[in-house]
């Protein structure tokens, strides 16, 4: 009895001490973007972002002024957009709908300075991530709207998971609100954390590896790729990116199992945390999973078909770039592009 309450005792350690390192680091880029936003908001210029980003929040079904939230997570991350979402969520009676259409663009398009940067070391062109994922977010967030919205599914008014209350107009209101949505977001990461711990335990990411690993050869991405692609879209593109810089400077992928690999982990990837996180919003798995996961693989698989009849220098002048030895790897005639 006293070993196993020892036990339990050490994992709760580990779990706090995780959850509160990552807090520190995200609290570092949250707390300057509270600030921003609170003062966008009082300075009237979030109704002018609106009115820039209406036309294309329009075109998936959202508020022009939700723009924000996603703007602010391809430049930030995930938290800096959930920051934002509940700054001006509240007042606009989302349905359940169109808070899936915003998470799934989220999470397929977010923190673009740093995963641009992973994916440009391992080899892909920071203007073709750039362009794949961005656009990637506003055709399926196109899609889940006209989806949605043919299908009538999802209408119903949102209630997201976290809500914090409506902050009054003094600065004063405004920072107790701001510590409490903090201890409220560390709790999240907290229960994520534990999450993902139980899922390793349970053998489900092993799961997913060996279901995920015959899609990924039908995509032409090959058997050396496809554990590292697997860990992407399990873990995270900075633990499967990480990992595929080490094998790119080593030489022993090909280009062609580098571009598949990296876009695909850019559009679907940290598919258990991620997901959980816009799932506290109140989006659906629908969405933030089915149609991501369906939609990031066959894009993957129209890129393979597409830069196949390209040119080789034209992918080296647009899509790809030499990082170590790759450029000495030669591919086959099955996985040229």
């Amino acid at each position: 009895m006293i070993q196993v309450f020892y036990t339990l005792l050490q994992v709760f350690r580990e779990l706090f001490s995780n959850a509160f390192q990552t807090s520190i680091m995200l609290f570092k880029i949250i707390v300057p973007i509270s600030i921003l936003t609170r003062l966008l908001q009082q300075w009237g210029i979030v109704d002018y972002f609106g009115i820039i980003l209406s036309p294309v929040m329009e075109l998936v079904g959202l508020p022009g002024r939700i723009g924000l939230v996603w703007a602010t997570a391809m430049i930030t991350n995930l938290y800096g957009g959930m920051v934002v979402f509940a700054s001006l969520a509240p007042g606009l009676d989302l349905t359940v709908a169109q808070v899936s259409v915003l998470g799934t663009m989220i999470l397929v398009a977010h923190s673009l300075p740093v995963e641009g940067l992973i994916a440009q070391k391992a080899g892909v062109r920071l203007r073709a991530t750039l362009l794949i994922r961005v656009m990637g977010a506003l055709l399926i967030g196109w899609i889940l709207h006209l989806v949605y919205q043919m299908t009538g599914v999802l209408q119903q008014t949102n209630q997201a998971l976290w809500n914090p209350p409506v902050v009054g107009h003094t600065w004063s209101s405004w920072v107790i609100a701001e510590l409490r949505n903090m201890f409220y977001i560390f709790l999240i990461i907290l229960t994520l954390t534990a999450v993902l711990m139980l899922l390793k335990r349970l053998g489900i990411s092993d799961l997913m590896t060996r279901l995920l690993a015959p899609v990924l050869k039908t995509l032409g991405i090959s058997r050396e790729a496809a554990p590292i692609t697997i860990i992407g879209i399990t873990l995270g593109l900075s633990y499967g990116g990480g990992l595929i810089i080490q094998e790119a400077r080593s030489g022993k992928l090909s280009k062609a199992d580098l571009f598949a690999s990296i876009t695909l982990m850019g559009l679907c990837h940290s598919i258990f945390e991620d997901t959980l996180l816009m799932m506290v919003l109140g989006a659906h798995i629908s969405g933030i999973i089915w149609a991501r996961l369906v939609f990031s693989l066959l894009v993957i698989y129209l890129l393979v078909k597409l830069i196949r009849k390209i040119p080789g220098d034209i992918v080296d002048r647009y899509l790809m770039r030499s990082v170590g030895g790759i450029e000495s790897k030669e591919v086959s005639q099955e996985q040229s592009y």
